[in-house]
């Protein structure tokens, strides 16, 4: 039986962080909220865990989960290759709705999906995420939807298509919109917009001027 706790009051939001906290470690699914939607998570180094996330949500292997950390320091354990351009856009944008993607540690005992050997990878602005992810380390989060759905605004939308299937469930309000990050590839030597979201081009131009854009 799902359990689910009011974040935005104060008593829910402490037992509501340590139960997600357990859940994740045990290898369990838990929604939180994010600045762009609801994300359905778990340990990003769980094999199986990551496997039931995906199959939570309908999704195949090609459709890699990302993953969210809790602080830009955390990238240094994670990426390889990470060039100066790539960190200008990390110290721009971060915490907020740009995702990277870039080369994965290949010592790193993780699988993701069928990833390539890279890894998308962001920091959210919203400090229910940022101290569950404090607290566990890196998670692989996805939209907390079944693949094919619109991705959920509020705590009901994702409980609603997601059910028992999730362990724990924090309830943060709606979010601030549903306008999914930018996502913009930094394993090449000039970067590329993969999906323009809540991040234009222009924006993102400001800091790296040469700034692709994929067709």
């Amino acid at each position: 039986m799902a359990r689910r706790y009011d974040t935005n009051d104060a008593t829910d939001r402490v037992t509501g962080l340590r139960e997600a906290a357990s859940a994740v470690r045990r290898g369990e699914l838990v929604v939180l909220p994010t600045d762009t939607v609801y994300g359905i998570g778990a340990d990003a180094f769980s094999q199986e865990a990551v496997g039931d996330l995906l199959e939570a949500k309908g999704r195949g292997r090609n459709m890699p989960s990302p993953v969210l950390i809790g602080s830009p320091n955390t990238l240094h354990g994670l990426v390889t290759d990470f060039s100066e351009l790539a960190w200008e856009l990390v110290d721009a944008f971060w915490p907020g709705a740009l995702t990277l993607v870039a080369k994965h540690q290949p010592s790193l005992q993780w699988d993701l999906g069928d990833t390539r050997g890279t890894v998308a990878v962001r920091m959210p602005l919203h400090p229910v995420a940022i101290e569950l992810l404090t607290e566990v380390g890196p998670m692989a989060v996805s939209s907390a939807n079944l693949t094919g759905f619109p991705a959920p605004e509020n705590c009901d939308a994702a409980q609603e298509m997601l059910g028992d299937s999730v362990s724990v469930y924090l309830d943060g309000g709606p979010t601030p919109g549903n306008v999914p990050s930018s996502i913009v590839d930094v394993t090449r030597e000039v970067p590329l917009l993969l999906r323009a979201g809540a991040i234009s081009a222009e924006e993102l131009r400001k800091v790296v001027p040469d700034l692709e854009v994929a067709n």
